[in-house]
């Protein structure tokens, strides 16, 4: 029994050593983003819960194109399904040099935060949107879904990059169909 306390223990640190390994790279983002196939509707499949979300439903992010930027329009249903809806638009900009993989979004002026596309399915089916700090991470996907067997090997590229996973929250998208 106590050696298989102590395994445990070992492996435990490991486990938080390789985080920590992993938090100190810089967060890598996917090569390039065609923009023109990542606009549309996206559902919020998980995320580090943020208090902006604070009490959110059926998190879902609508991107189309504006002359210069990107029309950011959040909505979700707060109290359940049936809840008042809320909604936040914002603006994002494309960071130059980065490919459209890293984008500065704006709900409040002057304050920008990062949106970085660290994962994406060649198909854009799907979509892991972070920040280098590691504090923000949202799992989003065209349907309100996902196949949990690829939900989870998401979930592991998160961990890989350094996100603390336990943070994960998966989102009710029961009222999706709205």
């Amino acid at each position: 029994m106590k050696t298989l306390l102590f395994l445990l223990s070992i492996s435990g640190i490991l486990g938080l050593t390789g985080m920590a390994a992993a938090q100190d790279k810089p967060l890598e983002t996917v090569p390039s983003v065609d923009l023109q196939k990542y606009l549309g509707r996206w559902y919020e499949i998980s995320s580090f819960p943020q208090r902006f979300q604070k009490g959110c439903h059926c998190t879902v992010a609508e991107y189309s194109m504006e002359k210069d930027f990107v029309r950011v329009i959040n909505t979700c249903r707060k109290d359940g399904p049936e809840g008042k809806e809320s909604r936040a638009k914002g603006k994002a900009f494309v960071v130059k040099g980065s490919n459209n993989a890293k984008l500065r979004v704006q709900f409040f002026w002057p304050f920008r935060g990062d949106y970085w596309i660290i994962d994406l399915a060649e198909d854009y089916s799907f979509a892991v949107v972070g920040a280098p700090d590691r504090d923000y991470l949202w799992i989003l996907s065209r349907t309100p879904q996902m196949d949990e067997g690829l939900y989870q090997e998401i979930v592991k590229r998160c961990a890989d990059k350094g996100f603390d996973i336990n943070r994960l929250v998966k989102t009710d998208q029961t009222c999706a169909g709205r």
